[in-house]
């Protein structure tokens, strides 16, 4: 990274930090008269701001209006940008035509912009659905337009069942689908599980995999849901995804047994509290679909620092894990995954804090 960009990317930071949209695009502005381009201010300079942002969020130094306000910023400097371009040279010749969309469900829409930005510099003909784009409107639209492909984005683990439904629809279709973000894993094994065409783990990538070309699916290659995840036969994920809300409610409950000062908490207390339980048998139920206890552990160990950096001792996390392996006897591969996360627990500082939840 040059000292120019290096330089770029900090001040973008504090502009960003003080809630100052037009310092932040003139940030931009000045690194582009300066002979950045524009590719590299997004990929370089937006993006590992935006970065700073959610990891500034999860150690506890921001808090998430201060997140929010973050993000609004720069996705507004990054439109600004798309609108100034005095010494970029003309468009080249339209490579073809790409959809990009989140997920049904999914609100993290800042990947999706950076890679249809990035798209559009590239010479594409980009139509950016944004958030949450429920998967027959996706198919409508590219029945309309004749999209070349889909980028499909989706950055919650949660949304996973949802995407692998876009993606085999959009493959019914003949439309090929690239899949991106944090919730495919780091390495895409997800969009690989759930049958997508193509995996990208960043926007210069998915370019020049477009660039190479996405074959279109044949009609042999369209699948049911079980072709692709056979392990669904048990009705595991079924059973725990449709019984959430008894879950919660029953976690909940015996939880005040186990843990009494539950009982004086607020009424903004118990309802964070519900709503982290809630989370937690979200991603067990995700980690059922997928058939990968990693996805699971991994979002119990993330939850552990978030507790930890908000002074919530991580005992209370250990607890309310052992409380759902009492519900759960009857599911041996959730039982599996509880205890990896339990032993995983076990290598986790503990802190002291007010209860069971932020």
């Amino acid at each position: 990274m040059s000292t120019t960009t290096s330089a770029a990317q900090a001040l973008l930071w504090q502009a960003v930090a003080d809630a100052d949209e037009n310092a932040a695009i003139a940030v931009l502005y000045d690194a582009m008269d300066e002979g950045l381009e524009e590719e590299t201010l997004l990929l370089d300079v937006i993006a590992p701001v935006q970065e700073k942002v959610g990891t500034e969020w999860a150690a506890g130094r921001i808090t998430v209006a201060q997140e929010h306000a973050a993000t609004a910023i720069n996705e507004r400097a990054m439109a600004a940008l798309a609108h100034r371009h005095p010494t970029r040279p003309s468009q080249p010749a339209r490579r073809g035509r790409i959809t990009v969309a989140c997920i049904d469900g999914e609100w993290h829409a800042f990947p999706a912009r950076l890679v249809s930005e990035t798209l559009r510099l590239r010479g594409w003909h980009v139509d950016h659905l944004g958030a949450q784009t429920p998967t027959p409107h996706l198919i409508a639209h590219l029945h309309r337009t004749g999209s070349d492909a889909a980028l499909l984005s989706c950055s919650l683990p949660t949304h996973l069942p949802a995407a692998h439904a876009a993606i085999t629809a959009c493959q019914a279709i003949g439309v090929p689908v690239m899949a991106g973000g944090r919730a495919f894993g780091p390495d895409g094994r997800y969009a690989r599980a759930l049958g997508a065409d193509h995996w990208a783990p960043d926007a210069r990538t998915a370019a020049t995999a477009l660039e190479a070309g996405l074959d279109r699916p044949t009609p042999a290659a369209i699948r049911q849901t079980i072709d692709d995840l056979p392990h669904l036969d048990d009705q595991e994920y079924t059973l725990v995804i449709q019984n959430r809300a008894q879950l919660v409610k029953q976690t909940l409950a015996d939880l005040e047994e186990r843990f009494p000062a539950m009982r004086t908490y607020s009424t903004a207390q118990r309802d964070r509290t519900t709503e982290d339980l809630a989370h937690i048998i979200g991603f067990l139920a995700t980690a059922l679909y997928v058939d990968d206890a990693r996805l699971f552990t991994t979002f119990i160990a993330w939850t552990a620092g978030i507790l930890s950096a908000r002074n919530v001792p991580v005992t209370s996390l250990r607890l309310g894990l052992d409380v759902l392996v009492g519900h759960l006897r009857d599911f041996p591969r959730a039982l599996t995954f509880l205890t990896a996360a339990t032993d995983a627990l076990h290598t986790t500082s503990d802190h002291t804090g007010p209860g069971i939840t932020a």
